[in-house]
């Protein structure tokens, strides 16, 4: 087996941390649980993170970075079908890429916390990728954004549990776009 990289052991631990985040809040996650999910002791959990507040902030920038990446990838498309269709897809990569930061980012919209001003932005950039206008939001679209959002990680999060992400893949896209009121795809 291949020798993963630091990249790759400093994604995992973020992820990973993630999921503790999201389960146990920040002050009841310990540097030794997030250590025993990741294989490591806390020392070597430590060579790669100096503090559990470094692998939040580490959190934290993933979050931020891959929504404001999102909304960047989006910005020239019309809103509508094929936006929708791209963040939605977007969403369900992320999903099965980091479900722990999935999870950690779910987390945030029910647990009411303070945010802060970074995981607001953050929050910001997926509702511009879905093309909310902020100044003169529409009630019904955001809750259909949230409900997708919701959706569509935690199905994907149970499919990866279940070892179904491939069977389940094209079903999570599709009961998303209805969520998000496009019931069937449009002709033309």
């Amino acid at each position: 087996m291949p020798r993963q990289t630091t990249g790759e052991i400093d994604s995992e631990i973020v992820d990973r941390a993630a999921s503790l985040f999201s389960r146990h809040g920040f002050g009841r996650t310990s540097l030794q649980q997030v250590a025993d999910a990741v294989g490591y002791t806390k020392a070597g959990l430590l060579h790669h993170f100096p503090s559990k507040q470094a692998i939040y902030d580490a959190v934290v920038a993933v979050v931020t970075q891959q929504l404001s990446n999102l909304a960047d990838s989006v910005e020239a498309l019309p809103v509508g079908y094929a936006r929708d269709l791209t963040v939605v897809t977007s969403m369900v990569n992320l999903a099965t890429d980091w479900p722990g930061v999935s999870e950690f980012a779910n987390s945030l919209v029910h647990d009411g916390h303070d945010l802060g001003a970074e995981l607001a932005q953050g929050g910001l950039a997926l509702l511009g990728a879905f093309g909310v206008d902020l100044e003169n939001p529409d009630d019904e679209r955001l809750i259909r954004i949230v409900s997708t959002c919701t959706g569509l990680t935690m199905t994907t999060l149970q499919a990866s549990r279940a070892g179904l992400t491939r069977e389940w893949r094209e079903l999570v896209i599709t009961v998303s776009m209805d969520t998000l009121g496009h019931s069937a795809r449009p002709s033309g």
